[in-house]
């Protein structure tokens, strides 16, 4: 346990974050923002994958110590995974929390914030006399398809290529799909998440704003009966930097590399910490730079090509190409890179941190979702902000090549990814602003978590 536990308000919010570093880091950069309102923070977690109470004095952590079993830790089924998760993680979340209830008084929690894959914690906290919002570290489109998704397959819905009624852009190809599951673990896992809201919810808080997904929003107010609450972008509008050990050291050097750069030359390449791809999609990305003239940073780290952990297999004419046009990482320090001046695109596998730096940044995107909401977010950056290219489906490189070329040409019209990508950029830091979306949002979130 750590955190001195004090809060001006004589009030107390309960954080309990999904143990994955994507998920762990936008619950502790929104449990900033309630402290510095006002709120005392305890932070319920898992012991996998724990976050370091070092790195937040003000907060005070609590383990539930859980006990999982090895199928569901080292399961290649990511959604068995997080069902197994849910399972293993009910009980002793209900009684941790319980026993702050009594060691706190009737009054002093006000609620309990749980991620919004913690499908078993919201019942859970219900039973343990606590109200409790859900935390979507998606984005509000991905949410709403989640919603949609159950009354879909039992309509029996399967027009892939058309947009899907309610959903537009998206089509039926573009809803939630996770490889190495089946449909209908995925279905199941998405009905219970879906049912928990309706069931026991008190609202819904997610890391997005307005300008981007306001349609969507409300569409989930309406779905839901409940308030929902838009508080992102929860990068910008943290108080502090939040630390959670990423996977990988980032390589900082390539700042100083991107510094000899001309402005907006370089293109940067990142599939994030989980995608990887096969060696024949890879060699073809890489022909597909060296094709298209564009100097470009690229993160390889560990897994990203399957069967290579340690030596990439680039074709040896390639090597000359990649050591003087381009520069390879194993991880990289992103807000930062898509700041620099001399980055000019992001390719991307599209996860929702991802998606929301590189539209704080102004960045047009070249876009390669994997799985989960990535096909999601990608049809969003093409169809409906208009700041993206596809790379297209088929891994080809003289159409990689070309498609680079087009999202890195420096004329472009008012509609091009790039101006739609600056114009996106500005709308965010309008809404992080004083007095911005952001900052009204929570205040009235802690507002409603006080009332409640």
């Amino acid at each position: 346990m750590a955190g001195d536990g004090r809060s001006p308000t004589g009030r107390r919010v309960v954080m309990f974050p999904f143990p994955f570093g994507s998920h762990i880091t936008p619950m502790l950069q929104l449990a900033g923002l309630l402290r510095a309102r006002g709120l005392a923070v305890t932070v319920l977690h898992a012991d996998l994958n724990a976050p370091d109470p070092a790195r937040h004095p003000d907060f005070t952590f609590v383990s539930i110590r859980e006990s999982l079993p090895d199928e569901v830790v080292s399961s290649p089924d990511m959604v068995e995974q997080m069902i197994g998760l849910n399972a293993a993680c009910e009980a002793p979340f209900q009684a941790a929390l319980a026993e702050l209830v009594r060691g706190g008084g009737p009054r002093e929690v006000a609620c309990a914030v749980v991620d919004g894959q913690w499908y078993k914690m919201l019942g859970a906290a219900t039973r343990a006399g606590v109200p409790a919002l859900a935390l979507r570290t998606d984005g509000a489109a991905t949410f709403l398809t989640m919603l949609a998704t159950p009354r879909l397959h039992a309509d029996g819905y399967d027009r892939l290529d058309e947009l899907v009624p309610g959903l537009e852009p998206l089509r039926l190809r573009d809803l939630i799909r996770v490889d190495g599951s089946d449909e209908e673990t995925v279905l199941r896992f998405i009905t219970r998440v879906t049912d928990a809201m309706r069931e026991s919810s008190s609202g819904v808080v997610v890391n997005t704003f307005g300008a981007i997904e306001g349609a969507e929003l409300a569409k989930i107010k309406r779905e839901l009966s409940l308030p929902a609450f838009a508080v992102g972008p929860l990068h910008l509008v943290s108080p502090a930097p939040v630390g959670h050990g990423r996977p990988y050291a980032p390589d900082r050097g390539c700042l100083a590399w991107l510094d000899a750069q001309p402005p907006r030359s370089v293109l940067y390449v990142s599939l994030g910490s989980t995608a990887c791809v096969d060696r024949a999609a890879f060699v073809e990305m890489a022909w597909g730079l060296a094709g298209s003239g564009v100097p470009f940073l690229w993160v390889l780290r560990p897994g990203s090509v399957h069967g290579a952990d340690d030596v990439l297999p680039f074709p040896e004419e390639l090597l000359d190409t990649v050591s003087c046009r381009g520069k390879v990482v194993g991880w990289s320090p992103q807000r930062e890179v898509l700041a620099h001046p001399a980055v000019g695109g992001f390719w991307t596998h599209c996860g929702w941190n991802s998606i929301m730096e590189g539209i704080c940044e102004g960045v047009p995107m070249l876009v390669q979702p994997c799985f989960a909401d990535q096909t999601v977010n990608a049809r969003y950056v093409t169809h409906r902000w208009g700041t993206g290219l596809e790379i297209g489906k088929v891994f080809e490189r003289t159409a990689m090549a070309r498609t680079i070329r087009m999202l890195m040409a420096r004329e472009q019209g008012p509609q091009a990814p790039k101006e739609r990508a600056h114009l996106l950029k500005m709308e965010a830091s309008r809404c992080v602003g004083a007095g911005g979306a952001a900052s009204l949002a929570l205040d009235d979130l802690v507002e409603y978590m006080l009332g409640l």
